[in-house]
């Protein structure tokens, strides 16, 4: 009997790599593997006082062989030959410099400890300025207002921002880049062989939620508006691209050199990419009207609807609204939070700041033996943090904070905005601030639905998928109460990578559509969180004063 096809599905987050080998008859997972960038780890190239976050491209390639290896090793014998297509997601807008082979600059000698000319990972903020100025050029230059499609708010965590950025802050970098590439477009470039910038094929995702490129438009922002924004973008636009493809089509094959190294055959399709969360929905198995929440490091919320349903329907304040950017055929819709689990994470940190630089300078104890305590405590703040606080009673009363750690996302993105925290008292303890910080990612949340419904899109259900929502319950439920809505939880432990998979599945000719794949490669729900009746008015009363908070803090502390 013939042997079912497989395919792979690489998917890239902000601290590691991993990669899947999945069945497509029936969604299995056949091996995986999971690596954490080097480079990034002992946080090199980052300066995270000033929102400076670069990655070397050399983590991303040393990520994709190891796992895609490592994953085959784990698979049953003969699957490497059953491999028929790869394709990859990413974090975005993750752009990088690239010379006119597409090689980026950091892979270059002379570039290669310069951080601006690495990829500018998603949460680097060190464009709001330039953010700014394309907000205003928008509104003021008197032609087409190209933020009308990505929610009428330019972000500093996009394309064009940050690629200003660099051009103004690195005269080096400038002279030598030839144009940029997305990583969601670079990496399946790499696989296939041929990274031209002039001939890849661009990601749909990516062009249209983060780029500004839209059909009507007839593909990217025009020259004149990109030289009245800044003269140093003159050209530039010619060496980007003007056709973009969604994520269920082919971007060439596997190229010799990656199949020796991945002991593939070249006969194995490599699809184009997209951004991790779109991917993410296709493996949540998204459907029209039903909010996918991807909740990691940072939260995106992906919609799909019919497009003749929403017609010409701009929607304010959200990340983009495009064409077959998560399904082809359908609109899709990005919104999110800047910090999500880093909320959590940065709580964790600073709580355990004592025990990583104090507890060596106890006599007795040891580095080594200090660094055991600290790691061993790392995985258990969090968790513990989380029971106790479940068991503390929703006052109406309580510490109110804001989730702004990393700016503001939606709705009306704003990377200046910071967070804050009220209602401190001698009494606030741990496990309070705690619920207090979870409350505040879960107002953000309702923030992004309220935005949607007001703009008449309606939600009709909740699919959450990541690590969060499979491991903790007490955030979940809080989500519930807040949203006063079900919240099912994608059993998939690798959402991310098994939409890559199915895309990977559809580009790669398995099947015709994204819906086939989802129905044959679907993994299901684990659990479904219920709002509680009795929570649910009194998180309303606390909602507003965080709304209220918010809008204080806005007026009163943004420059």
């Amino acid at each position: 009997m013939e042997q079912p096809t497989c395919v792979i599905g690489v998917d890239y987050g902000s601290d590691s790599v991993r990669s899947i080998v999945v069945d497509t008859s029936n969604g299995k997972e056949l091996g995986s593997a999971v690596h954490y960038y080097a480079r990034w780890k002992e946080g090199k190239y980052c300066e995270p006082v000033m929102n400076q976050f670069r990655q070397h491209p050399l983590d991303y390639i040393e990520g994709l062989e190891t796992t895609i290896k490592q994953a085959l090793a784990q698979a049953p014998a003969g699957t490497a030959a059953r491999v028929k297509g790869i394709s990859v997601d990413t974090t975005g807008s993750t752009p990088v410099a690239v010379d006119k082979n597409g090689t980026p600059l950091a892979l270059l000698p002379e570039f290669a400890e310069n951080p601006n000319a690495m990829f500018v990972l998603w949460k680097d903020h060190t464009a709001v300025r330039e953010a700014g100025e394309i907000n205003d050029c928008a509104r003021t230059w008197g032609g087409e207002d190209f933020t009308k499609y990505v929610g009428g708010v330019y972000s500093s965590e996009w394309f064009w921002a940050k690629i200003l950025h660099v051009l103004r802050a690195d005269e080096k970098v400038r002279a030598a880049a030839f144009s940029w590439v997305e990583h969601c477009d670079w990496i399946p470039a790499l696989l296939a062989g041929d990274t031209d910038p002039l001939t890849i094929k661009r990601s749909r995702c990516a062009a249209g939620h983060k780029a500004m490129w839209h059909a009507a438009f007839g593909g990217l922002p025009s020259e004149e508006f990109l030289v009245k924004l800044d003269p140093l973008l003159k050209g530039l636009r010619d060496q980007l691209y003007k056709d973009t493809f969604t994520a269920d089509i082919a971007c060439g094959a596997l190229c010799k050199e990656w199949a020796d190294r991945l002991g593939l055959s070249t006969e194995v399709v490599i699809g184009v990419g997209s951004f991790d969360a779109h991917m993410g929905a296709v493996g949540g198995e998204i459907e029209p009207y039903v909010l996918t929440k991807i909740m990691g490091t940072s939260t995106c919320d992906m919609l799909i609807a019919p497009t003749e349903e929403i017609g010409d329907k701009l929607i304010a304040g959200i990340c983009g609204q495009v064409d077959g950017s998560i399904v082809n055929g359908m609109l899709g819709m990005e919104a999110g939070q800047s910090s999500f689990g880093d909320v959590y994470a940065w709580y964790r940190n600073m709580l355990l700041w004592p025990v990583r630089k104090l507890l060596g300078s106890v006599e007795g104890i040891d580095t080594a033996t200090r660094e055991k305590v600290a790691e061993g405590l790392s995985g258990k703040v969090l968790p513990e943090l989380s029971k106790a606080a479940q068991q503390i009673p929703i006052d109406e009363s309580a510490t109110v904070a804001l989730d702004w750690l990393n700016g503001r996302r939606t709705p009306y993105a704003d990377q200046r905005l910071q967070a804050a925290i009220a209602g401190l008292g001698l009494g606030t303890d741990a496990p309070r601030m705690f619920k207090a910080l979870v409350e505040a990612t879960a107002f953000g949340a309702k923030k992004i639905v309220d935005r949607f419904v007001e703009e008449g899109i309606p939600i009709k259900a909740v699919i959450a998928l990541g690590g969060v929502a499979k491991k903790d319950p007490f955030v979940m439920q809080v989500h519930a109460d807040v949203l006063n809505m079900p919240i099912r939880v994608a059993r998939s432990e690798q959402t991310c990578a098994l939409g890559a998979a199915m895309c990977a599945a559809v580009a790669s000719g398995i099947f015709t559509t994204m819906n086939a794949a989802q129905k044959s490669m679907g993994n299901g729900f684990e659990g479904e969180y219920q709002p509680k009746p009795e929570n649910v008015e009194k998180y309303r009363v606390l909602y507003e004063q965080y709304s209220k908070l918010g809008g204080f803090v806005e007026k009163e502390f943004t420059a």
